[in-house]
């Protein structure tokens, strides 16, 4: 259910709160920004996350100030923006863009032991599914030097535009073009680091490759 911090109030009709919606959208992204206010002075930082059921689960260096500041309960909000298209109108006033987009408010907490390991694999699935069970396990020191959080998903909304330009009834006799340029997140070519000493490519990245990424 939204509350009086998560109700969208511009375009309305363009909110959505039900969990399929905004779960969906956070399984479709990769970068979360999360935005914070340290010493009175306000910071958006971007990070990769992964979501864990009503949460979603970040991690960072644990000496960072971004992690520092969640880790104390201190307010925060998470934003995940998928970016579908260019929306061209007739006038300028009406171009805008096709999105899908969640804001998370809450305060995070921080995970230790058992929790903190699992999540910690949890994040590398979220980037890229069977991977974790490629790549070793991290060592005492990394897990000590990360941090992971969860943060909930209890007070979120999305919000989301489709469709084509929203033109003035005025303007539609006039010649100028007006559409839409789709946009989507595509993988590239896998680029083998220079010491992997011609290893072929795992199961993870193949089947990454093969489905690439996008809405």
């Amino acid at each position: 259910m939204p509350t009086r911090r998560t109700t969208v109030r511009r375009n309305r009709k363009r909110g959505a709160y039900d969990r399929e919606v905004v779960n969906a959208i956070l399984d479709a992204g990769i970068v979360a920004h999360v935005g914070f206010v340290h010493e009175g002075q306000p910071f958006v930082i971007p990070m990769s996350y992964a979501r864990d059921g009503d949460r979603l689960l970040l991690h960072g260096a644990g000496g960072s100030r971004l992690m520092q500041t969640l880790a104390s309960g201190a307010p925060a909000c998470v934003t995940v923006t998928l970016l579908d298209g260019i929306v061209l109108a007739r006038s300028v006033f009406h171009h805008s863009m096709n999105y899908r987009s969640v804001v998370a408010l809450g305060s995070a907490q921080k995970l230790e032991g058992p929790e903190k390991a699992a999540a910690l694999e949890a994040l590398v699935e979220g980037l890229v599914p069977g991977r974790s069970r490629e790549a070793r396990d991290p060592n005492r020191a990394e897990l000590a030097a990360t941090m992971i959080l969860a943060f909930p998903l209890d007070e979120v909304s999305a919000k989301a535009r489709t469709g084509p330009p929203a033109d003035d009834p005025a303007d539609l006799e006039l010649p100028i073009w007006a559409g839409t340029i789709p946009l989507a997140l595509r993988a590239g070519a896998a680029e083998p680091s220079p010491d992997a000493g011609g290893i072929e490519l795992p199961p993870s990245v193949r089947r990454y490759l093969d489905e690439s990424i996008g809405p």
